[in-house]
Order: structure tokens, then C-alpha cells, then sequence
């Protein structure tokens, strides 16, 4: 029997839909409504096209957004001194620099020089280390979207074994971290991993963010897994994640398509830190 799709456009809605309910509690009990600053530097076009569907949602949340549009030849302390601006700014809750930069500017300083409780991609140092300590309160975007899709996917997690193909710290280290906090028993492999297929064969969950196309095949997946597929792989034949879905599909209990799978997740999580965001201004004040 075929596995579910887990419908990721379908959870992204969702969840988007409870953002929109708690902010509008939010200004009805306290006044606030919640702001997320995007800073834009240069023409990327694919950086153009998350910016708008990031605008969107929150329009669509209810969240305030603040667009900032800057040249390409955008110096390193006018950026700086941006970050700076927004950090001190009361309507603003969260603020994310959107990746990558042109070459001539430095991401790192960047990074850290957004206030960690406003950092709602989850990249700041401090994040991550909450990640890691269990108190994930802004955890980076994609890792968030793929366990609220296990979640809802209906697997039991604790006690689990899950294992994560892929090591980045955009995504594979902080998945792994998120699993641990479910209860997981977790395994982090990658395109290196020696006996591979077999370490797949044994995952009751199975994450796989390692970027090549279809590297996971149908038959490294364990009967009845839940499947998860952060790749986007771009090919001459068309879009494909990390594992060859049709005959994944044939053996997983559930699995993600791509796209439509985790894709959607992200700006949905975003969404959700930045309510956060808010949420944390608001306890502190």
C-alpha cells in the first residue's frame, strides 16, 4: 500500500491560520501587533521571490512588514548600521537579512549582529545553542517545518530511531537537535556515511537534507518509515528532492513530495517565530 503524502501546503495554512488568530488576540489584549523587518541587498532574483511570498504571508497573518530594498553596492557598515537601526526599533520584533549577500559583504557579522530574541530565522549562535539545550524558542525555520510535519503526520516520535541524512547547520544539525528534544534515538549521516542503505534500512524516521538528487533510494527506506525531503534539486527533467519518491512512496508509512512537501514549511515557521518574537518583547516589557 502506497504512503500518505503529507501535504505540506495544506500544514503551511494551518498553521499560518493560528498565527493569524493569536496575533489578532494579540492586539486585542495588549495593543501589539507584530512586525517583521526583511532587509534586501542586490537583485538575487531568488532572494526577490522569497522576500514577496515572505510579504505575503504576512499580510496575510496580520503581521506588519517592513521591506528594505538596498543596492548591490551596499557598504558593509551601512548594512551594520541597519541592523543596528532595527534592533532598536519598538514595532519591530524580528528581523532577518535575507541570504546569500553579494560577494563583497561579510554574512558573519551580520548574523551576530542581529538581537538574538529578534534573529526569527533561527542563524544566531545563541539559537542554535538553545536548539541544542532543548529550548528551542526561535529554532531556524526549515528543521521547525519538518517536525510540526512529523508531528502532524501522525508518527510516534519518542523512542523513535530518526535518522538525518545531511550535516549543514542550516538544516541537518538542527533537525537532528529538534529530534533529540522529541525523544528520538538519532543517527546524523551524510553522502560520506559508510553502509548507508543499510543505516536508512533501521530510521523510523528518515530526514533527508543532503542535496542530491535522489541519492535516497526506494529501497533504503524501512516499511511503514516516515519520510521527510528537504531537497530541492533543480535537473534537466524537473524538480526532485533527496530521495526517489515513487519508489519511497511504495515503502514509507508517510512522506513529503517535492515540491509541495517542506517547501512550503518554511515561511509558515517564520511566521510563527516572529509571532514569537513578539510574544517574548511583550513578557519582557
Amino acid at each position: 500500500m502506497a504512503a500518505t503524502i503529507i501535504d505540506g501546503k495544506q500544514a503551511a495554512s494551518d498553521i499560518r491560520a493560528e498565527v493569524a488568530q493569536e496575533v489578532r488576540e494579540m492586539q486585542a489584549e495588549h495593543s501589539v501587533t507584530p512586525g517583521l523587518a526583511v532587509v534586501l541587498v542586490g537583485e538575487d532574483p531568488g532572494s526577490q521571490i522569497y522576500v514577496r511570498n515572505k510579504e505575503k504571508a504576512c499580510a496575510e497573518v496580520g503581521i506588519k512588514s517592513f521591506k528594505y530594498e538596498l543596492p548591490t553596492d551596499t557598504t558593509q557598515e551601512q548594512l551594520m548600521d541597519l541592523v543596528d537601526e532595527l534592533n532598536c526599533r519598538e514595532d519591530v520584533h524580528g528581523l532577518l537579512v535575507q541570504m546569500p549577500l553579494p560577494k563583497h559583504l561579510d554574512p558573519t557579522p551580520v548574523l551576530l549582529a542581529i538581537d538574538p530574541n529578534m534573529d526569527v530565522d533561527g542563524f544566531h549562535p545563541v539559537n542554535l545553542g538553545r536548539v541544542v539545550v532543548g529550548n528551542a524558542v526561535l529554532p531556524s525555520c526549515t528543521p521547525a517545518g519538518c517536525i510540526e510535519l512529523i508531528k502532524r503526520s501522525g508518527a510516534e516520535m519518542e523512542g523513535a530511531n530518526a535518522l538525518v541524512v545531511g550535516r549543514s547547520n542550516t538544516v541537518g544539525k538542527p533537525v537532528a537537535m529538534l529530534l533529540l528534544s522529541e525523544n528520538c534515538t538519532v543517527t546524523i549521516a551524510h553522502s560520506r556515511t559508510r553502509g548507508l542503505p543499510d543505516i536508512c534500512r533501521r530510521a523510523d524516521i528518515l530526514v533527508a537534507a543532503v542535496g542530491v538528487d535522489r541519492m535516497v533510494k526506494g529501497d533504503w527506506i524501512k516499511e511503514g518509515a516516515t519520510v521527510i525531503d528537504v531537497g530541492m534539486n533543480r535537473t534537466g527533467e524537473g524538480l526532485f528532492g533527496d530521495v526517489d519518491f515513487e519508489a519511497a512512496r511504495e515503502r514509507a508509512r508517510a512522506i513529503t513530495p517535492v515540491p509541495g512537501g517542506v517547501g512550503p514549511m518554511t515561511v509558515a515557521m517564520l511566521m510563527k517565530n516572529s509571532l514569537t518574537a513578539a510574544k517574548m518583547t511583550l513578557s519582557s516589557n
